[in-house]
């Protein structure tokens, strides 16, 4: 059964069409793109001693590109321009400046990470200056170089009594050759104290939430809480393991999707700014981990 069109409603038609042709392009497309978690994801790249006998197959860059992801943390490794070459591709890189080198074989009985083998972790303010200078430099000729990333921060300001006014060095170092770089910070769960963060707050751009024992998990939503409470306006990044170092073996499924599933609600509601995955040097470790969370972020 037809319906007669008005010579009213054409002319409203007409309008509504004229109207729509002369708005922005972007305002006319503008249906919300819905958030995918491979879009707010970061891997740890590059080989290292953890937990492991052999060194994995998964190299710089890889394990970002099997999660399907475009960002990745270069850990391990010297920041070179040779290795900037190799991610070329990626959207964003943060580059380690508190570096993990050093591999040495240990007596078969040591514990350690869990294998005879493992890596030192060089945190001195001198190491971190130089290393953030050569990115901060780096950075001017690979934008997608975007950030500086100082791995088990707290550990070493305690050990090494580094002052806050000390620290700023490093941050001054960050931004010398590019004052958009970005100062990412590693806190734990178990060091979320008000007290230990005093005047180094101010000092890091973006905090990177860890929770060492893969128990804990279930408390992902007050930690991140107490984190916004010492961090207030810091971006939060969730670190997430594929590997509990406390039970040295792969983090329990039902403990790995706990997390996941607080992390993918969390950037939906904008709780964090994203999540990052450690480490592509243990997908082939534990791979019933790794194959999980990857289809999981396709899924979402």
């Amino acid at each position: 059964m037809s319906t007669a069109i008005s010579r009213r409603d054409l002319i409203r038609g007409a309008v509504t069409l004229s109207a729509a042709a002369t708005l922005p392009r972007d305002v006319v497309a503008a249906s919300p793109r819905p958030r995918r978690m491979a879009d707010e994801g970061w891997c740890w790249d590059g080989q290292a001693i953890n937990g492991q006998w052999q060194l994995s197959i998964f190299g710089a860059g890889e394990g970002t590109r099997w999660f399907g992801l475009k960002r990745c943390c270069f850990m391990f490794h010297p920041n070179t321009t040779l290795a900037m070459e190799k991610l070329r591709d990626m959207k964003e890189i943060v580059c380690e400046i508190s570096k993990w080198e050093g591999q040495r074989v240990e007596h078969p009985q040591y514990k350690g990470l869990g294998a005879p083998m493992r890596m030192n972790h060089d945190g001195r303010i001198e190491r971190k200056c130089r290393e953030a200078e050569t990115v901060s430099q780096l950075s001017r000729k690979y934008p997608n170089v975007t950030g500086a990333f100082d791995d088990d921060l707290y550990g070493k300001i305690k050990a090494e009594h580094i002052t806050p006014d000390q620290y700023a060095a490093v941050r001054r170092a960050v931004k010398s050759a590019n004052p958009k770089l970005k100062h990412w910070g590693v806190v734990y769960s178990h060091e979320l104290k008000k007290e230990n963060w005093a005047g180094f707050t101010d000092l890091l751009d973006v905090v990177t939430l860890w929770v060492w024992a893969s128990k804990d998990l279930v408390n992902l939503d007050r930690y991140v809480e107490q984190c916004r409470e010492i961090f207030p306006g810091k971006p939060i990044n969730i670190g997430c393991y594929l590997r509990d170092y406390t039970l040295l073996a792969g983090v329990p499924m039902e403990m790995l999707k706990v997390q996941w599933q607080f992390v993918c609600k969390a950037l939906r509601d904008g709780t964090i700014q994203g999540y990052s995955i450690l480490a592509g040097c243990l997908i082939d470790m534990h791979p019933e981990q790794a194959t999980w969370v990857r289809d999981f972020i396709r899924a979402n």
